[in-house]
């Protein structure tokens, strides 16, 4: 059974550096492996932990997947603009994939992003995550063109896909 959370920082702290370092390894990896480029994985964790309030309420979310009580995803939801949510660090781990955590993760961010009050959605991913598209794609996410506020540099902009999915509106207030 997966169980996904709002993270906190005091709690959850050693299991978001550990996931974040997960992700950090294999995507350095793919990195490396598709475009011969290699990042200091090190000092990118640390300026992520050190970072941690972006994804956090009122605007953010941090949120840890477990399936058999142990950590086995992780998903951020940042603000972009005031009515743009961003996904950022969506992580499962190999051995956890094809078990429905990452849909449950991107389900749950969605509605944490209506909740926010956010009217879209983006997120940007290297073309070799076939897997990832497939499944934004099968959440209604569309291709756009490259955002303004994305951490790409220009210069990978031809290696990314960048979607955005428009969420359906609802009312935030007690008339309704």
């Amino acid at each position: 059974m997966v169980k996904v959370i709002i993270a906190n920082k005091p709690e959850h702290s050693p299991h978001i550096r550990e996931l974040f370092w997960e992700y950090l390894q294999w995507a350095n990896a793919k990195v490396n492996e598709n475009f011969s480029v290699n990042f200091d994985i090190a000092v990118m964790l640390e300026a992520d932990m050190k970072d941690l309030d972006k994804f956090m309420p009122p605007k953010g979310r941090l949120l840890l997947a477990y399936s058999d009580d142990a950590p086995s995803g992780i998903a951020c939801l940042k603000q972009l603009t005031p009515d743009v949510g961003e996904i950022k660090r969506m992580y499962v781990r190999p051995t956890r994939r094809g078990t429905g955590i990452g849909r449950a993760l991107v389900q749950r961010l969605l509605s944490e992003a209506n909740a926010i009050g956010y009217e879209r959605v983006r997120l940007d991913s290297a073309r070799f995550m076939i897997e990832a598209h497939q499944l934004y794609r099968s959440m209604g996410f569309r291709e756009i063109e490259a955002y303004a506020g994305s951490e790409i540099p220009e210069a990978f902009h031809q290696h990314w896909i960048f979607m955005e999915l428009k969420l359906p509106i609802t009312r935030h207030d007690s008339t309704t």
